[in-house]
């Protein structure tokens, strides 16, 4: 079953590196800039391992560090520190904070590599999500199945995977840039108003069996939530 190793990181050429040696390795990799969306990203991915920089913009490796270590449902992910500071009040303090290993910068891949399976072997073994719901939809990620009620929907790729990236998040609003880049792919060009035709496509599918639950937020993007104040004039200009 493959890990999942998540990389916050904000040293581009580091974090690009890093993943491009781990995914040789056969591991899938997520990879965060920011230490203000390193615990969102972390509980939404669930990683095998965490390789967790001490130097972050706007919430440091260490503050991290304690707060994965205070919630419950990803405290026990194994943290391995990687800082350029070398000291040994350094390394305790990123000890203490809870992480399980420390490397400092420059590493060897090798090394790294090796301290990575080292800590999955005491990392859970990945539990594969079979299905997300919202509502009275919901989708089968195993059969690659959407049902509405007792009512199989029939959904194209595209749309399978923008419902699949609603459902994950609900209440979120995703811009169509992200959405572009994010199920279209950042080597695939296509304009952003495609994002629009393939959404109400999504929602002419969903609601012949519900009222619509994909909301439009002018300006911003989609969301899925139960607010149906959707702004139709965004979709129809």
């Amino acid at each position: 079953m493959q890990h999942t190793i998540m990389i916050i990181e904000d040293e581009e050429a580091i974090s690009l590196m890093l993943k491009y040696n781990l995914e040789k390795e056969g591991y899938n990799v997520v990879v965060e800039s920011k230490g203000s969306r390193a615990i969102a990203e972390v509980e939404k991915h669930q990683p095998s391992v965490i390789l967790l920089d001490w130097m972050l913009p706007e919430l440091s490796g260490v503050e991290i560090c304690r707060l994965i270590r205070s919630k419950p449902d990803i405290k026990n992910i194994p943290i391995i520190m990687l800082t350029a500071k070398g000291e040994e009040d350094d390394k305790v303090k990123g000890l203490t904070a809870g992480a399980d290993d420390y490397v400092t910068k420059p590493f060897s891949i090798p090394e790294l590599m090796a301290r990575v399976k080292t800590q999955l072997r005491h990392s859970p073994e990945p539990q594969i999500q079979k299905e997300i719901s919202f509502k009275d939809i919901k989708m089968d990620l195993v059969e690659k199945k959407v049902f509405r009620g007792e009512n199989f929907i029939h959904l194209g790729p595209t749309e399978f995977r923008l419902l699949k990236m609603l459902l994950e998040n609900p209440g979120k609003v995703f811009s169509r840039e992200y959405l572009l880049k994010n199920v279209w792919g950042d080597n695939i060009y296509v304009e952003s108003r495609t994002v629009d035709v393939h959404i109400r496509r999504l929602r002419r599918s969903l609601n012949k069996f519900g009222i619509d639950y994909i909301r439009t937020v002018r300006a911003s993007g989609y969301s899925i939530d139960d607010n149906n104040d959707t702004d139709e004039s965004l979709e129809n200009n």
